[in-house]
């Protein structure tokens, strides 16, 4: 068995705009390598990730304080202390988390770790494949990268 405190891991800071968050990625310090979790804290006003769901990963939301907004499949849904959420691996676990409050909104994120896996950003209209390593994994991936589903290719060279 291996565990960590969450107060002997660094912050690791992510500064994208709206996506402005800390992580805690409490897996990784464990060595865990099927199961993902990280602890999350947006600040007033700003966002997760990008929305998006994976293909391969389900994922499980859980709040830990603070209260916010989890934009999901079928629209927006209220997020408080105590929430659990599932994201199935397709369309219906489309999500994003957003904290329209004035306190900071901390949360756990847990999610299989399966890989390969492609990860679709839907308003972003990309794509992205990660093998070798899931989403949110540390591991060498053999093939990553991010793409434009609009940019059909022939299977068959001309």
């Amino acid at each position: 068995m291996e565990s960590v405190n969450t107060d002997a891991l660094e912050w690791r800071e992510y500064d994208h705009g709206d996506a402005t968050f800390r992580r805690k990625q409490l897996s990784s310090a464990v060595g865990a390598s099927d199961i993902g979790c990280s602890l999350y804290e947006l600040p007033a006003g700003k966002q997760s990730w990008p929305y998006h769901y994976h293909t391969a990963n389900e994922e499980a939301l859980y709040v830990l304080a603070g209260t916010g907004l989890l934009r999901c499949a079928d629209g927006e849904e209220p997020l408080t202390a105590g929430d659990y959420v599932t994201l199935p691996a397709d369309e219906r676990g489309g999500h994003r988390v957003v904290n329209d409050s004035e306190e900071p909104l901390r949360y756990l994120m847990v999610s299989t770790m399966n890989e390969p896996d492609v990860t679709i950003y839907p308003e972003m209209n990309k794509f992205g494949v990660f093998v070798g390593s899931p989403p949110g994994g540390r591991g060498e991936r053999a093939f990553h990268g991010y793409y434009d589903p609009e940019a059909d290719t022939d299977y068959w060279p001309e």
